[in-house]
């Protein structure tokens, strides 16, 4: 029995006491309710607080209702005990059956298991490292490109529709210092001012040049426009490809310039005119965004005529918007916490309400240690470490994992001999390692002729060892953790649920009851086949949970 099964038991329940008289309830009957693992044994396999939050509606006191409720359940199929603790908790014990059916469902549901619809016909728009286009991504792009990635795919899990985007910022005056100094290279000259440096600068001078020979011996502005559009193309790829290589997928990568060839700034200039929110002053346009909130208003054109971020931004938000996103999140850098503000009033602005159409998150900063020191800036990229570097010294995994086990506005501070060592320390070589021993225990039983037993041959009242019963409660947990992780944009929430229920396994692993195989010569018994259901079961879920981060579930370590 999973708890969104004994939600709807309870609800069931609640129903049936209005339906005879027995309970008032002017709001009616809740849709759901929360049930819990208690923290404490003894406390039955599952609570929940029901009684306590529905007694002030309902005239009575919790643990008055907490009695009438209790009376009914012990009644229902499944349930095989309820307690009332406390104020008017609730604390329920299920039957051996009802709790083992849950690894066949497992099992049945495969790579499914864990989704749901909690976010059905929601449109979300997930922004995230949004780098130029002028250099290798770095460290400081590391931590989105797994959590921006991670969320998507736990919003995915719960039904929503996802695009992944990355906006290209490949307008503005730093794509003529990019031009510049491939220019420069390819020349043999002096790196220009607010010019880029690094091994990755000569690289891309060489690679131009192949690319398309003879194009640094054009001249002034036709050579800049040349080199910059054949410099952005290539480093583009590069980032793709890193991205790629690092297991975070995008399906839009959107050109900030697109925004302006198309017309779309003009147009939205002329939108938030006809809305009333614009101004100007001393020879600028602004946006009267204090009127929703922000520290102070924005320019949108300089005195100089010049457009400001802010206006492609705008621009941006309105183009997401009309191409059908409910929701659009934005995964932002510490140094952008001012962003929060004027991002909600620029919503607002243009007649939307934030709180629905705009999530805008901030990620604190990451250190790398080794050997105690904080890892040594790249020489190809000149003054940063690169997210390729940091792949091929910690590993994709790892470093993934690592990065997807803490809220996004943690600083953090890895060690790269603490997250790379092959120990039960590591919490990602713990939670691998779990799986491959899954793997490793259902190849001996197939070894041994073991096979999944058929739907009618499987008794589920033979997991009734106390290990079995909390190894089948925490893979009960999967599918509503996962709905909380997409709802709170959290993924961490799934990697330590991974931890938790690698050591409720490996617990029960160690338990000589509830061995899987059969010992010696002895035959092959009904309770070594149920047991063989929950190990696959075990195997799936961890899978599931690991793929959600976009880490690996290796079948041997």
């Amino acid at each position: 029995m999973t708890p969104a099964q004994l939600s709807t038991t309870i609800v069931e329940a609640l129903t049936s006491l209005v339906d005879s008289g027995a309970l008032t309830l002017p709001d009616g009957v809740p849709a759901e309710v929360t049930v819990e693992r208690p923290r404490q044994k003894g406390h039955g396999d599952y609570a929940t607080n029901v009684a306590l939050q529905l007694a002030k509606k309902a005239r009575t006191n919790p643990r008055a209702l907490g009695e009438q409720l209790a009376e009914r359940l012990r009644t229902a199929d499944g349930i095989s005990d309820v307690e009332v603790a406390g104020p008017g908790f609730l604390n329920i014990s299920v039957e051996a059956g009802a709790q083992g059916k849950v690894a066949a469902e497992v099992v049945a549901a495969g790579a499914s298991y864990g989704t749901s619809e909690v976010l059905a016909g929601q449109r979300i728009n997930v922004e995230f490292i949004s780098a130029n286009p002028t250099g290798p991504l770095h460290l400081g792009h590391t931590r989105w490109a797994v959590l921006g990635d991670a969320i998507g795919r736990v919003l995915a899990a719960a039904g929503a529709e996802v695009t992944r985007e990355f906006y290209i910022n490949d307008r503005g005056v730093q794509m003529n210092h990019f031009a510049d100094s491939i220019i420069a290279a390819a020349l043999g000259e002096p790196k220009p001012e607010d010019g880029y440096a690094g091994e990755y600068i000569n690289d891309l001078a060489k690679a131009v040049e192949a690319a398309s020979p003879g194009i640094f011996q054009l001249e002034g502005a036709e050579r800049q426009a040349s080199v910059r559009a054949a410099g952005y193309e290539i480093q583009l790829k590069e980032q793709q490809k890193s991205l790629e290589h690092f297991n975070t997928h995008f399906d839009v990568w959107f050109s900030e310039l697109s925004l302006h060839e198309s017309g779309s700034v003009p147009e939205t200039l002329q939108r938030l005119k006809d809305l009333g929110h614009v101004f100007e002053d001393g020879g600028a346009l602004w946006m009267r965004t204090t009127d929703f909130g922000d520290d102070k208003d924005r320019v949108l054109i300089k005195s100089d005529g010049e457009l400001t971020y802010f206006a492609s931004d705008t621009a941006y938000y309105l183009n997401k918007r009309e191409r059908g996103f409910d929701n659009c999140i934005y995964l932002l850098g510490a140094d952008h916490h001012g962003y929060v503000g004027r991002l909600r009033a620029m919503a607002a602005c243009v007649g939307d309400d934030p709180d629905k159409t705009l999530d805008v998150m901030i990620g604190q900063l990451v250190k790398i240690l080794k050997n105690g020191e904080e890892l040594k800036l790249s020489k190809r990229a000149g003054n940063i470490v690169t997210l390729d570097d940091l792949a091929s010294e910690i590993g994709v995994d790892a470093l993934r994992y690592s990065l997807a086990r803490y809220p996004a506005d943690s600083p953090l501070v890895l060690d790269v001999a603490e997250i790379t060592k092959q120990s039960n320390d590591n919490p990602v070589y713990y939670v691998q390692y779990a799986h491959a021993r899954t793997c490793r225990m259902i190849e001996n039983a197939r070894d041994l002729g073991m096979a999944l037993p058929a739907d009618d041959a499987f008794d589920p009242s033979l997991l009734d060892h106390e290990r079995d019963g909390e190894l089948l409660r925490a893979l009960a947990e999967y599918p509503r953790v996962v709905a909380s992780a997409a709802e709170l944009r959290e993924p961490h929430r799934v990697a330590r649920y991974l931890e938790d229920t690698a050591s409720v396994f490996n617990k029960w692993y160690d338990t000589k009851e509830c061995r899987m195989l059969p010992q010696g010569d002895d035959p092959v018994q009904p309770v070594n086949e149920a047991r063989l259901v929950l190990t696959v079961a075990t195997r799936t879920v961890i899978a599931n949970g690991l793929d959600l981060l976009g880490v690996s579930a290796p079948e041997r370590m």
